[in-house]
């Protein structure tokens, strides 16, 4: 399995639209599950800071992920566009491998 790590810092106010958006329902996970190397997101939020998350993604294998951003680039990068406005930062944490 191939994870992919993402931490999120969200602007004040706009943290129910991120979670409507990057929840394991929103328009992130609707768009890899047209994939089915696509295997899951978990989202979780600070329970300390409301405004800091983290996405969890999970893919069959790192050449899947790949495969799927090729054929999914522009849909990719117009939906990041759109998140741009809901975040002061956003950093990869990694990308991971199971073992």
């Amino acid at each position: 399995m191939y994870i992919i790590i993402w931490e999120y810092r969200v602007k004040r106010g706009k943290q129910s639209e991120f979670e409507s958006i990057y929840s394991p329902n929103g328009a992130w996970a609707k768009m890899f599950k047209k994939d089915a190397a696509y295997l899951g997101t978990s989202f979780i939020r600070d329970t300390k800071d409301s405004q800091h998350y983290l996405t969890i993604d999970r893919w069959s294998s790192k050449e899947a992920y790949e495969n799927f951003l090729h054929h999914r680039e522009t849909e990719y990068k117009a939906l990041d566009a759109y998140c741009e406005a809901l975040t002061e930062h956003e950093a990869p944490l990694g990308k991971w491998n199971s073992v």
